[in-house]
């Protein structure tokens, strides 16, 4: 009995403290992230210390750095530049990769046909592309922009496929059983069904576009966050570097956010997105 009713105190206590504020705070804290920043921040702050600037600039210089590029407005310039091309780039990406990942994935023939050149030439980096690209489309942004594609089309028609394939047979019997044409099985059964998996395809392609663009603006660009990344150690800004480390994470981490909030509200009821 006492092992019983101590059980129930402790059940009660918990229920107490959620109950409280303060819990619900500290929760909401946890989740949020921001004790993490702050230990990593503490921790930057230490090492900077024992460091030379040049090697690891700290928090505060990076600030600095930051202010500096940004009162001529080419911080913003750069942003703008890069965030145009992976955009650019991604879309176009999925817009090609899709279809094709769709028609692969519903008709063997054309699976067998493509499967064994999909599966080398994704095993190339787009950064070995960057040379013929630029032979190719020039040295402006259509070279940029078809790189950005290139990085996207393979990771997006794979996960197309997989997702066709993963598609119960007993959904598609039934739909035909019901009198539906292959336009309608697809459009009602195998689209929805893939659409999980096309999702996690895009958002995979989203960080090889970030790759692709920093390579392609290291190499061939005047303008944009990896030109500002490669044109820093001319000068030895180590402070430099990190503004477009740090500005690349959070573009990225700010189209995610978004993509999946464009999954959470446009494609709730195909459950893309795991709560």
């Amino acid at each position: 009995m006492s092992s019983v009713k101590n059980e129930i105190i402790i059940e009660q206590e918990i229920v107490r403290q959620k109950k409280n504020p303060s819990f619900g705070f500290v929760k909401k804290l946890l989740k949020s992230g921001v004790i993490a920043w702050v230990l990593v921040l503490v921790i930057w702050s230490i090492a900077a210390g024992f460091s030379d600037p040049q090697f690891l600039p700290g928090p505060l210089a990076v600030w600095q750095g930051a202010i500096d590029l940004s009162q001529g407005g080419s911080l913003f310039l750069y942003i703008w530049v890069s965030f145009l091309r992976v955009i650019t780039g991604w879309i176009l990406g999925n817009l090609v990769a899709i279809p094709i990942g769709l028609l692969i994935g519903r008709v063997s023939f054309l699976r067998s046909l493509f499967d064994p050149i999909i599966n080398f030439v994704r095993f190339i980096p787009p950064l070995a592309f960057i040379t013929l690209f630029m032979l190719w489309f020039g040295i402006g942004e259509q070279s940029k922009i078809f790189l950005i594609m290139y990085a996207t089309f393979f990771i997006v028609t794979i996960n197309t496929i997989t997702g066709v394939q993963a598609v119960e047979d007993d959904k598609i019997r039934s739909a035909r059983s019901m009198g539906a044409s292959e336009w309608q099985i697809m459009v009602h059964v195998i689209i929805p069904a893939s659409l999980p998996y096309i999702f996690t395809g895009a958002k995979l392609a989203m960080g090889s576009s970030f790759m692709a663009i920093v390579g392609a603006e290291m190499v061939a660009a005047n303008e944009g966050i990896g030109y500002m990344i490669w044109n820093a150690r001319l000068y030895f800004k180590t402070d430099w570097i990190f503004v477009g480390l740090i500005i690349l994470g959070l573009m990225g981490f700010l189209m995610d956010r978004v993509f999946n909030q464009f999954g959470k509200v446009v494609l709730k009821r195909y459950n893309v997105v795991k709560k």
